[in-house]
């Protein structure tokens, strides 16, 4: 493997129709594991900080160190696979984060516990957009690369669930240490199938890279991501909060601007301006930022109110998980081919915001099978068909050239997304077990309190993320699903 393995439309794959699945199983696995490691660990932190003797202040960088870095460098990741090639970019990604988890389980300290943290989303800002790069280039047949995108789409969706069940799992029954060293049996996996499945590629010409726009949108997202990390730990009126997400919009913007500009820019604004692809984007930003309330706080109700152990909480989740993953592939092999996105995508929301507002519900009374699992199905479903129809729309159509430029567009979407989710939900449930402290309630009163005004938030999120996608989304079946050699539409 040499850096001649550089951009270049990647030799055709359908001819070989067994070598396409197991390549959809070898990004499957690389996607598994960025995906869960958003959540694997936080099962395991309580143990971790008993190990290690970090404070309660400290240990939110165990969770925001990921998602400052793999936020924040998510665009150059896949500029980087745009220009240097997928099959390079994807097998660095996976060696790097196998080598960061590997230093994370052998941390000593807290310091290099989280600096593995960081590099861990560092190498999965390269792996995730490649890998979904490469999913795009490698199915082009529109039956097929519906198939795919549903698998990949209940991976995306289900990913969160499945780290809190595996978390559970190891941190109970081996040690925590396991919930980052179980990262090189993926990685291990992912390498030797990528070396021998992906085909290298030679480069006519290599693009020059948009260095001022590397600048302003790595700066941009560090400082938007950070100063929303900042709220959950401090306030939203706290000088860094503030300071974070205002500079982060304004390089944000100056970015937005410079790629009009740039002679070879880092995202080129005609993969956001096409309105499926935009309200595709928009759609996956607001299910993010509603489902990471699910698993955030259900856990703590499950293992605080209902006591439920590690494994317990984990196996708990398993239910959506499984309407997730049904609902995915009903999403990109039956209704999107026959309905378009439109109705699919803004469905999806209206049932997954169903869903959660009966987890507003829970009380004190509330046990697992009449308070949290009715819920759980319900949104699971609505997860699953909008994250899968949001995903295959979002990417179809988007030149070959672009289309790791498009996939990172995605997957930092989902970060900021759950970013945002995560801070302004923690803000409200905040408030509200505030409130319920003040009139008299019980601790736990108080928390149950918390967790309600959460998933109430999240459900009237998820009515809006309808309605927005009802108003952006186009009618109709897109062309493009109808043809063998996808191109963009505007």
């Amino acid at each position: 493997m040499t850096l001649s393995d550089t951009r270049a439309p990647e030799p055709p794959l359908q001819a070989a129709s067994n070598k396409r699945w197991l390549i959809l199983a070898v990004i499957a696995l690389a996607q598994v594991m960025v995906v869960l490691d958003a959540t694997i660990v936080n099962i395991a932190l309580p143990s971790a900080q008993l190990d290690l003797k970090f404070t309660n202040d400290q240990r939110q960088w165990l969770i925001t160190g990921y998602a400052l870095s793999f936020g924040s460098l998510l665009l150059i990741g896949g500029r980087v696979a745009d220009l240097f090639g997928r099959r390079l970019t994807f097998l660095a990604g996976v060696a790097g984060f196998a080598l960061a988890s590997a230093v994370g389980g052998a941390a000593g300290s807290f310091e290099i516990l989280v600096a593995a943290r960081v590099g861990q989303g560092v190498f999965a800002a390269l792996l995730a957009p490649a890998a979904l790069s490469l999913l795009t280039t490698t199915f082009t047949d529109p039956k097929e690369r519906a198939k795919a995108f549903g698998i990949f789409g209940a991976i995306a969706g289900g990913g969160g669930a499945i780290g809190l069940l595996l978390g559970g799992v190891l941190t109970e029954y081996l040690d925590w240490r396991w919930c980052m060293f179980v990262n090189l049996i993926f990685a291990g996996a992912a390498f030797l199938g990528g070396v021998a499945l992906l085909d290298r590629s030679t480069a006519d010409h290599r693009p020059k890279l948009d260095l001022f726009g590397v600048a302003t949108a790595t700066a941009g997202m560090f400082a938007l991501v950070y100063g929303l990390a900042n709220a959950e730990t401090e306030s939203w009126s706290h000088g860094l909060t503030w300071g974070g997400i205002s500079t982060g919009v304004v390089l944000l913007a100056v970015f937005a601007w410079w790629q009009t500009k740039a002679p070879s820019p880092l995202l080129p604004l005609r993969i956001l301006l096409h309105r499926n692809r935009g309200g595709a984007f928009l759609a996956i930003f607001i299910l993010c930022a509603g489902m990471f309330v699910i698993f955030l706080f259900l856990t703590y109700f499950l293992q605080v109110n209902l006591q439920f152990g590690p494994v317990k909480s984990g196996v708990s989740f398993l239910p959506m998980i499984g309407t997730l993953m049904v609902a995915a592939t009903l999403a990109t092999t039956v209704f999107l081919p026959r309905v378009g996105p439109r109705p699919l995508i803004a469905g999806g929301m209206l049932i997954a915001g169903a869903g959660t507002g009966l987890l507003a519900l829970i009380d004190e009374t509330s046990t697992y099978a009449s308070g949290v699992l009715p819920g759980l199905l319900i949104a699971g479903a609505g997860i699953g068909l909008t994250m899968a129809a949001s995903m295959n729309i979002g990417i179809l159509g988007v030149d070959p050239d672009d289309s790791g430029a498009a996939s990172a567009a995605i997957n930092a979407v989902q970060q900021v997304g759950g970013s945002i989710g995560t801070a302004l939900f923690s803000s409200v449930a905040a408030g509200a077990v505030t409130t319920a402290m003040m009139e008299g309630q019980a601790p736990a009163s108080a928390a149950i309190a918390g967790y309600s005004a959460a998933f109430l938030g999240s459900a009237i999120l998820f009515a809006v993320g309808a309605v927005v996608a009802g108003l952006v989304l186009r009618p109709g079946v897109p062309e493009e699903l109808g043809t063998a050699a996808p191109a963009i539409h505007m």
